[in-house]
């Protein structure tokens, strides 16, 4: 009953969302600015866009690599294919479980050490996001007073960047002391719930295992220089395909804005996190006085572009692999029952 109420409020978010964005830009000016774009420098963006995640598949590569070393890199293209494909079309978010799903049917990686390395995955997502945000209000091109919540978002951002310098602390408090950690979170756990005690400390266990890339400096230096490529290889994507609806704002205005959408679909969304993004892009892109109609445009075009490569890739290796989405609902549930 849960899974059904988040889906249906990330549907009902969504549709709000793209009502509202709707509501101020019409769809036939939304039509008529694209079909004014350039479609070579689309194309280009498209395929920046789809190349991050062969990257995000190399990454996870040396994610697993201290447990499972030399894994062979089509298991996990595949496994990170399906895994966007079912995000883009599955409610509640399936995506990560099906990229652990099939990774496991593939390879002899067990599904929990998938589930822990993918956690890994989105921690290195979330510090190297903060910190090309930090490093986009530097620019000298960042436009002057800009405040959100009352507060210089220059400010936002040193925040963000204390608050990545606290994680990597905790990460390594956590590789390298696992048992004082996990024993004050049951101390503390406790007091609240045996059972939030009991599944708190099975997740720390299982994080604490995935976090093994970050014992060797040389393990952790590849796997955030893969994550800054991968983060690179997306904005310029989105960059580009700024330049193709005419938006002329500088290069680290995607770096900040891809930021800014990575904490907004934190909300429930529908699949593909339609709506969200748009507003969440349209907001943002405003700190640069982009025009709303412009800004509108290439979010819709853009987000729908960029969702139909991997999608397809991710249907055809389901496909080949005769991938059950009953099958993944099940492994879906189970995991859910888990935590």
């Amino acid at each position: 009953m849960k899974k059904h109420f988040r889906a249906l409020l990330g549907v009902a978010i969504s549709a709000a969302l793209l009502w509202w964005v709707l509501r101020e830009v019409s769809l036939a000016t939304v039509i008529h600015e694209l079909s004014q774009s350039n479609p070579w420098l689309f194309a280009i963006a498209v395929v920046c866009a789809t190349l991050i995640f062969p990257l995000r598949a190399r990454r996870w590569r040396t994610i697993l690599d201290p447990i499972y070393p030399r894994l062979p890199f089509g298991p996990l293209w595949r496994a990170t294919a399906i895994g966007m494909m079912v995000n883009n079309v599955v409610p509640a978010r399936a995506g990560e479980v099906a990229r652990a799903y099939v990774l496991t049917r593939e390879t002899q990686v067990p599904f929990s050490t998938s589930i822990a390395s993918l956690a890994v995955d989105r921690v290195f997502d979330a510090i190297v996001l903060l910190l090309l945000a930090f490093l986009s209000v530097l620019d000298p091109r960042f436009p002057a007073n800009v405040h959100v919540g009352g507060q210089s978002i220059v400010r936002w951002a040193l925040a963000g960047a204390v608050l990545v310098g606290v994680a990597i602390l905790v990460l390594y408090a956590l590789v390298f002391f696992p048992a004082q950690l996990i024993r004050l979170f049951e101390l503390f756990a406790r007091r609240l719930s045996p059972k939030l005690e009991e599944r708190g400390k099975a997740a720390l266990v299982t994080f604490s295992h995935g976090l093994s890339v970050l014992r060797s400096p040389s393990h952790f230096a590849a796997v955030l220089g893969w994550t800054i490529a991968h983060w690179l290889m997306n904005a310029l994507g989105w960059w580009i395909a700024m330049l193709a609806v005419g938006i002329h704002a500088p290069f680290s205005a995607a770096l900040l804005l891809q930021a800014m959408v990575a904490l907004g679909v934190a909300v429930p969304a529908a699949p593909g996190y339609f709506g969200v993004f748009e507003k969440v892009a349209v907001i943002g892109l405003a700190i640069y006085s982009v025009d709303r109609s412009l800004a509108t445009s290439w979010a819709l075009g853009f987000h729908i572009l960029s969702f139909i490569p991997i999608t397809v890739f991710g249907a055809v290796y389901a496909a080949r692999l005769n991938l059950n989405l009953k099958d993944l609902q099940s492994q879906q549930d189970t995991e859910q029952s888990l935590a």
